[in-house]
């Protein structure tokens, strides 16, 4: 495991509804400086051990996956529910231009999918590893090409500052 506050947050992948729980939870903690009660102030939860009972049990009632996920900053449950469908989500482009690092990123996927999958055939890789890296770098592959159909028509950024 990497040091904490050192993790890739976009090539994490859930392995279970409680894990995908634990991940937004760290997430939160690490990225946005949120505790617990501070995740379910966010959420207009007024007892915060009611979080503390859903990362325990994995069991949240589906209305608040959303708000819980939005507190937490990212979206860990509801990939871990696509992927358990055998789905896999991409971000909707919005037909910005390239930044430099987007090329380099999805060249360091590629290697590191093509390098997991080398390994896994040898027998060197766990299956979990490697599906996880595929997964990741197929979606950002999906995205380049919905990001390059979508460049001559883009939407207004309302994100960038």
């Amino acid at each position: 495991m990497t040091p904490i506050g050192r993790r890739n947050w976009k090539r994490l992948r859930a392995t279970s509804l409680r894990h995908a729980l634990e991940l937004c939870k760290d997430h939160a903690r690490e990225k946005l400086n949120r505790s617990v009660e501070g995740i379910a102030s966010e959420m207009g939860i007024a007892d915060h051990w009611t979080v503390y009972k859903w990362l325990q049990t994995g069991r949240i009632p589906a209305i608040l996956i959303r708000p819980f996920e939005t507190a937490c900053g990212i979206d860990f449950v509801t990939r871990w529910l696509a992927a358990s469908s055998g789905r896999m989500l991409v971000d909707i482009p919005s037909g910005r231009a390239l930044k430099d690092t987007d090329l380099v990123e999805l060249h360091s996927g590629f290697s590191q999918a093509l390098k997991l999958i080398t390994d896994f055939y040898a027998g060197n890789a766990d299956a979990e590893t490697t599906g996880a890296a595929l997964s990741t770098h197929l979606e950002n592959v999906a995205w380049h090409r919905a990001n390059v159909t979508q460049h001559s028509a883009p939407e207004l950024d309302f994100d960038s500052e």
